[in-house]
């Protein structure tokens, strides 16, 4: 807090594994300063340097020192410990990142108190406090992109859970017994029938197997993702709008038994693939509120508003988030 209890602007970090985003945000939301540099692949050292880097850069975009900011949040990707601001398990960063006491080592770098969480949860943060999710004293919020990863509000605070590992709604089994094998290695999860890879991965299924000429010619030329599942889904290929159908009915699932658990006021959906809101979306975010057990109609569900910067503008809002 500073003069007459005026809440001071926060640095927040959002580290994913080919770029690092710092921003500089109020305490209203206003992004006053930012800084946007290649996360390195190297080493722990490196890494950390461009963290104070990225930080320092946009905090001075923002006319400010970093004595003048109220803290610095982290959103990392993977198994993080917040409580004690260590990089657990962290794909995509360098080998020696495991284990990372990065708040330790980073506060001291920039002579700033650091706050550390999962990327997801940093970004159901950002939508919390400045996005779509703003007056709901419980909210969900739900990433559907590369996976499908997510971080759960309740009575306006971030539910970490034992071993912080709360908010991996991907994770839910949705079809015990299928074949989709999910990344964690089990079958049947939200994220291995939904997700951006998954689309990509049963195209890829469906053209090798010969029951898809069309998704065929663009694997062949190197550009079968889910992007081009849903473009051919939109043109009338049969195949692809199966696998775009199949998705978006077990978002539908999925939101359901989200809204079952935690009766939420609001789901906040963002991530690479809410960009085919009306195909993904929209449909199972009506089947879900029809079916969910008498609390359907309370839920809103709507899409995220901050893009790219949620993760980055919840980072900041970590600092004012009571501690793990």
């Amino acid at each position: 807090m500073g003069a007459a209890g005026v809440r001071r602007p926060a640095v927040g970090l959002d580290l994913g594994g080919t770029k690092t985003l710092a921003l500089v945000v109020g305490a209203d939301g206003a992004v006053l300063g930012r800084s946007l540099r290649p996360t390195p692949q190297t080493n722990r050292n490196a890494l950390l340097a461009v963290l104070e880097d990225a930080a320092r850069e946009a905090v001075r975009e923002a006319g400010m020192g970093v004595r003048d900011v109220a803290g610095v949040g982290i959103g990392v990707p993977g198994v993080t410990d917040a409580a004690r601001g260590i990089l657990v398990m962290p794909p995509n960063l360098p080998a020696d990142c495991r284990g990372l006491p990065v708040r330790d080592l980073l506060g001291e770098r920039l002579g700033a108190p650091v706050h550390v969480d999962n990327d997801a949860n940093a970004a159901a943060l950002g939508e919390h406090r400045f996005g779509a999710g703003r007056g709901a004293s419980d909210m969900i919020y739900v990433t559907v992109s590369t996976g499908i990863g997510g971080g759960v509000i309740a009575a306006g605070r971030l539910i970490r859970g034992a071993g912080h590992a709360a908010g991996e709604v991907g994770h839910m089994v949705l079809a015990h017994g299928a074949p989709d094998r999910c990344g964690c290695g089990r079958y049947g999860c939200w994220e291995a029938i939904s997700s951006g890879t998954a689309l990509a991965r049963q195209a890829r299924e469906a053209a090798a197997a010969g029951r898809a000429p069309r998704l065929a010619v663009a694997l062949s030329a190197g550009a079968l993702d889910a992007r081009a599942v849903l473009a051919a889904a939109a043109d009338g290929d049969a195949t692809a709008a199966a696998i775009v159908a199949r998705a978006a009915e077990f978002n539908g699932v999925g939101l359901m038994n989200l809204i079952n658990l935690f009766g939420p006021t609001a789901i906040v959906v963002g991530g690479g693939l809410a960009h085919a809101w009306d195909r993904l979306v929209a449909p199972a975010a009506a089947w879900a509120v029809e079916h969910a057990m008498g609390v359907g109609a309370a839920c809103r569900i709507v899409p995220a508003e901050l893009g790219d910067l949620a993760g980055g503008m919840g980072a900041a809002a970590l600092v004012t988030e009571p501690a793990p």
